[in-house]
């Protein structure tokens, strides 16, 4: 890290108070990847988080002292951590505006806690720790000098006779990588900056001053340097502004914004302060953000200028257009219509020239084969088109590959109306972000390749038939996997012409242009750039052909390019969803075993295609339904009958996309394909094992899946698999495959037999968070058995699942969270759990913002509270934490509040805990909540409110507050859970004489005495007690009144 502070993060000059981080991108892009390390280090390496640094690594913060909570002890001006080293000194002290930190745990949680103003502290405390390193490990370690290598690094602590070596040397190669990523990434991000020189900056003025001057037409009003003084290096900045980087300022006023100072420098161009008085004095300081040059800005600034540029450079292309025209024309008429746009020419030149000087600045800077954004795609597709035309211009012969000017135009219209009726749609996900377009530089250093193919190109477009095929042959010779080869034949317009030959009658051209596009579509952009050009609909069209190869090659092209939502549903527009399906009957009625002719391929080849190009489709909702009502599930059913592994992968990996449906998991298992799924997890192909896992996984939702994946022998092949753990994809299918099969308690038996839970436990460390979701939620299912508890405190796994308790990841917490709960039923577990600090990390979880997180932390308190030991004085240790529950029942999230309402019924055990919850106004906030109709809230309401009528006049208080009469009408439930609870509330709310007057008011009176016949004892007693009050009451009140 040290390394890359010193040689990539952007300082300021040393002068008054030291250097200090520039306000720059690469700067904040760096700070935040140091950011992501050190939150993720706490779960990710939970020992070597607790290791203490030499030196604290200390700064001035602008954090206020109430923002810490569990964990610190906070008075008005200072902060400490509970957490101390082995000689009892805190590991966080903070004394405003001072804070010192010694451990990468508390680094975790004080970003954590900075929330919003994480990037401003780490930048403090980088800028105050010049030399982080040395302040960890200790100045032997100083990664800043010259000979800090990591093997170097390593003997040094080797030779060391210190116990915490081990730990050393692994925070050591932590460091070194983060410190390796980080200059990478710097690296990276410095490629993708255009750097400016005074040459290029020079010729921008220049070229705008010549178009500048009173008018409309006229881009600028003025545009003039600050100073006239030009020095040796052709900089006008003053020498001690030039060694910032800064070269000239300059004073521009556009048509409709005011006059704009610049500052023009090596990284760009930016809005300075501006003058500040009449001799010229300009404040520096940067008022906004950077741009790559002066046109950029200037677009940016002023809306006028823009259009004027774009207006301008439009007329310029129309022109170029015309004068390379090959037609008849007289010269006349070319002189005629050459004055008429000689000035808007002239300023569209200004804008081609400095583009121009940039490409040559781009190509010395930049590597050879970079390529770079400099037009829109479907602008350069209409002048390609032209191009093509003009090429052509003489020639009466239609060849094969020849486009008709209305044939162009239509499939500019389709294209058109495809992307009006998405951006309207919201019905599919866009799967995956598309990298922007990419172009090859004019003046690059090319392979000989990319010119080769460009000939070829010319060829395919105004060759005959037979030029066209043997052009095609050609193209097919190349490695079309390379970017290279594939951004040529787009480049020279080739994408048009192989897109326009699939609506041809010629067989040979029609296949010679799809073995193409098949290949060349496995590049993203090529993808959107086949959609735009309409080639979707003319695949699918050729899925009807009688030609077997066409079928396949049409059908893995469309598997290619339907990765992205536009080109998805384009299929399902054009029908090919349905053609797709009918593709998969293919294999069913085969009965030749080779190809008949040189246009058929093997049916099984078909199907197998068709399989393909259904499983890129069925990523979206809409098509999913597309398949299904096509008839497409048990012609998939039929299908992963077969033996051959090229046609199972994409057969079970549409099915595994489907699975998400209900509907397809109810047909899944009409149509009895889990005993295939189960059959082929024994297959040797690791991708088919993981698709099979994944169906499984989602599947298994329902307990009849569930069973017959036990019944199949499922659960051994599954439990043998959790041993690969080098294919991380895999272990994730398959881990979710088990979680959710252990739902069922027949199949968490077997998983036992099998030392699945052992190998579970294993896999709590070192694993990435998709893999680590799965397995922690399996162990929450399998926990719910004694048996399997006492498995994994033997097998040691109560530590790293405290450990995940301070991640950020949400369904990782939640699952972690529920696994602990199962385990806490166990009194030694418990004793576990408290001594890793594990309940103040749950109760710090309530403030998770996530209502999923809260809510599962407040049920896992349940058990912990129920059996701790000297659980009250745990719970009143927790500073804040009571007030903490108590506010969370103002929620809106019902699970929430259900499962705060149980914690708080385990937290009024304890008198002087219900005390203080009373305090904080427990009795209105659970009031408040008793005209709900869901029973699972009513339940534990209700049960709160009976624990809470324990102290002083909290009885009188629910009276008071209009709980009582709701609470009566939660006997009408049908859930006897809830019964139990409300008749329970509603006794200790009958030992007040108000309250029992309400309850024999509502009418409980009748629906008790039913209960009293209940085989629930525990409800038997409750009702009968409350009938009892009532009745002693009637009673007090009768004699009162004759005597």
């Amino acid at each position: 890290m040290g390394v890359a502070l010193t040689r990539s993060a952007q300082w300021t000059a040393a002068g008054y108070g030291g250097r200090t981080l520039e306000i720059t991108p690469l700067n904040e892009a760096i700070l935040k990847e140091i950011i992501i390390f050190i939150e993720s280090f706490i779960y990710k390496h939970p020992q070597e988080a607790k290791y203490v640094f030499v030196e604290p690594l200390e700064w001035k913060t602008d954090l206020d002292p109430s923002a810490f909570e569990l964990g610190y002890v906070v008075s008005e001006t200072t902060v400490t951590s509970e957490e101390a080293d082995k000689n009892g000194q805190p590991l966080l002290f903070f004394s405003a505006p001072q804070i010192q930190v010694r451990s990468f745990g508390q680094l975790s949680r004080l970003l954590y806690i900075a929330k919003d103003t994480k990037l401003k502290e780490a930048q403090a405390c980088i800028e105050a720790n010049r030399n982080p390193v040395a302040k960890i490990l200790g100045f032997d370690y100083n990664t800043v000098e010259e000979d800090s290598s990591v093997s170097n690094i390593l003997d040094k602590i080797t030779e060391d006779d210190d116990p915490e070596s081990e730990i050393k040397m692994k925070i050591v190669v932590l460091l070194k990588e983060l410190d390796l990523h980080l200059l990478n990434y710097s690296l990276k991000h410095i490629s993708l900056e255009i750097s400016l020189n005074p040459e290029v900056v020079k010729n921008d003025v220049e070229l705008l001053q010549r178009f500048s001057g009173k008018g409309e037409e006229t881009v600028l009003e003025s545009i003039t340097y600050t100073s006239d003084y030009e020095f040796s290096n052709g900089c006008r900045a003053p020498p001690w502004r030039q060694i910032l980087g800064e070269m000239c300022y300059v004073l521009v006023k556009p048509h409709d914004v005011e006059t704009l100072c610049i500052t023009c420098s090596a990284e760009g161009v930016f809005l300075n302060g501006g003058k500040i008085d009449d001799e010229g004095e300009i404040n520096y300081e940067r008022k906004g953000a950077i741009y790559k040059d002066l046109i950029t800005f200037l677009k940016t600034k002023s809306a006028k200028f823009s259009e004027i540029m774009s207006k301008e450079h439009t007329r310029f292309n129309e022109l170029q257009n015309g004068k390379d025209q090959p037609n008849e024309t007289s010269d006349k008429k070319k002189s005629d219509a050459l004055p008429k746009a000689v000035y808007g020419s002239d300023k569209s030149v200004l804008e081609k020239k400095i583009n121009l000087g940039k490409s040559q600045m781009t190509k010395r800077l930049e590597p050879s084969l970079n390529w770079k954004t400099t037009v829109d795609y479907r602008g350069h597709r209409s002048s390609v088109k032209d191009t093509h035309k003009e090429k052509r211009g003489g020639k009466s012969e239609k060849s094969a590959s020849s486009v008709s000017p209305g044939k162009a135009q239509l499939t500019c219209k389709n294209v058109s109306k495809i992307e009006d009726v998405v951006s309207e749609s919201s019905s599919e996900s866009e799967e995956d972000e598309e990298p922007p377009d990419h172009r090859q530089e004019a003046n690059a250093d090319l392979p000989s390749e990319y010119w080769q193919i460009q000939k070829l190109v010319k060829y395919l477009k105004g060759g005959n038939q037979i030029a066209t095929v043997i052009a095609l042959c050609s193209l097919k010779d190349f490695n079309l996997a390379q970017e290279t080869c594939q951004l040529a034949i787009r480049d020279a317009g080739g994408l048009e012409v192989l897109i326009n030959l699939l609506d041809t009658d010629e067989v040979k051209c029609k296949i010679g242009s799809l073995k193409i596009l098949k290949e060349i579509s496995h590049n993203s952009q090529i993808r959107r750039n086949i959609v735009d050009l309409g080639g979707l609909p003319l695949m699918v069209n050729i899925l009807d052909s009688p030609h077997k190869s066409l079928k396949c090659l049409a059908a893995e092209t469309i598997a290619n390019v339907a990765k992205f939502r536009r080109a998805r549903w384009a299929v399902r527009h054009h029908g090919g969803i349905t053609k797709l399906v009918v593709l998969l009957d293919c294999a069913q009625n085969s009965t030749e075993p080779a190809q008949s002719s040189l246009y058929d391929a093997r049916d099984e080849e078909v199907a197998r295609c068709g399989a393909l190009a259904l499983w890129s489709c069925s990523k979206s909702h809409a098509n999913k339904e597309a398949i299904r009502k096509a008839g497409g599930i048990p012609l998939l059913a039929r299908l992963l009958k077969t033996s051959h592994g090229n046609m199972l992968i994409p057969v079970v990996g549409t099915l595994q996309e489907c699975a998400s449906e209900e509907n397809y998991r109810a047909a899944i298992k009409a149509e009895r394909i889990i005993e295939n799924l189960v059959k082929n997890l024994s297959s040797e192909n690791e991708q088919l094992q993981e698709h099979c896992a994944m169906a499984i996984y989602q599947c298994a939702e329902d307990k009849e899946t569930r069973d017959l994946v036990r019944l199949h022998g499922g659960l051994k092949p599954l439990a043998s698999l959790l041993n690969n753990t080098d294919n991380k994809e895999r272990l994730a299918a398959v881990t979710g495959a088990i979680w959710k099969c252990s739902i069922s308690k027949e199949n968490v038996t077997k998983f036992r037999e099998y030392k699945a839970i052992e190998t579970l436990v294993g896999l709590l460390t070192d694993q990435p968070e998709e893999v680590l979701v799965n397995v922690v939620g399996a162990l929450g299912e399998c926990c719910q058995e004694y048996e399997n508890r006492l498995i994994v405190r033997k097998c040691g796994g109560i530590q790293p699942l405290v450990n995940l308790l301070v991640g950020i990841n949400q369904a990782l917490l939640v699952n972690v969270t529920k696994a602990i709960a199962a385990c806490a039923v166990e009194p030694e577990n418990m004793m576990i759990i408290a001594r890793l600090d594990g309940v103040r990390l749950l109760w710090s979880l309530l403030k998770n913002p996530h209502p999923d997180v809260k809510a599962s932390a407040a049920w896992a308190l349940c058990p912990c509270i129920q059996n701790a030991k000297d659980a009250g004085e745990m719970v009143r240790s927790f500073v804040g934490g009571l007030e903490l529950v108590v506010n969370l029942l103002k929620s809106d999230n019902k699970e929430v509040l259900a499962s705060v309402c149980a914690a708080i019924t385990n937290i009024a055990k304890d008198q002087e805990n219900l005390a203080i919850i009373t305090d904080h106004g427990v009795v209105p906030l659970l009031s408040k909540l008793a005209n709900t109709n869901n029973d699972k809230l009513r339940r534990h309401l209700a049960e709160a409110i009976s624990c809470c009528c324990m102290w002083g006049r909290n009885r009188v208080a629910f009276g008071e507050n209009k709980a009582v009469a709701p609470l009566v009408r939660y006997l009408k439930s049908n859930d006897i859970n809830v019964h139990r609870a409300t008749a329970q509330a509603l006794y200790q709310l009958s030992e007040d004489v108000d309250n029992c007057i309400t309850i024999h008011e509502n009418g409980a009176v009748k629906m008790l005495l039913r209960m009293v016949g209940s085989a629930d004892e525990d409800l038997q007693e409750a009702a009968a007690g409350c009938i009892s009050n009532i009745r002693r009451l009637a009673l007090a009140t009768e004699k009162a009144r004759y005597t």
